[in-house]
């Protein structure tokens, strides 16, 4: 049973070392970086929609400062393209933003008029699948003795005069 129990606890180490291993970079809007989309490089909605998003990736948006920023704003905002009250700017013109908890997340580009045509992006990051270990029974063979005669019967009791 501890054997079980320690081989369990490291597995579970194991997967989540693998999360952190296998982080993936995501430029957004791929090589068309954070642009307007009305020249017609991207569409954000279409460049998230087959992406599977996990917690320690990282999201580049890549753009030209002069033009364009990055808002993280909540989903109210989003639907309503309002970059006022932002949770965070960033305006660097190469942000990094890693990934760290599970949900969705709302970006927009701050300029006026760009998130209402279609500069946003919508993410959902979902957990990692789980991996549910298999109990694995090893048999334990029993030593067998190589006689396979009757055990001898017990001797009668005899009686001497």
């Amino acid at each position: 049973m501890a054997l079980a129990v320690r081989n369990l606890v490291a597995l579970l180490m194991i997967t989540t070392l693998c999360q952190v291993c296998f982080a993936v970079v995501y430029n957004v809007g791929d090589s068309a970086g954070w642009t307007l989309p009305i020249y017609g490089k991207v569409d954000y909605e279409k460049w998230a929609s087959p992406k599977k998003f996990h917690v320690g990736d990282v999201l580049v948006f890549k753009y030209k400062r002069l033009f364009h920023n990055v808002k993280q704003v909540t989903k109210q905002h989003f639907k309503t393209c309002n970059a006022k009250f932002a949770i965070a700017t960033y305006t660097s013109g190469s942000d990094h933003i890693t990934l760290k908890t599970i949900g969705d997340l709302y970006f927009v580009s701050g300029f006026p008029g760009h998130c209402h045509i279609g500069q946003k992006l919508h993410i959902k990051i979902i957990p990692f699948p789980v991996i549910i270990p298999i109990p694995v029974i090893i048999p334990i063979p029993v030593p067998q003795s190589n006689n396979t005669s009757p055990a001898p019967s017990p001797a009668p009791d005899v009686l001497s005069p």
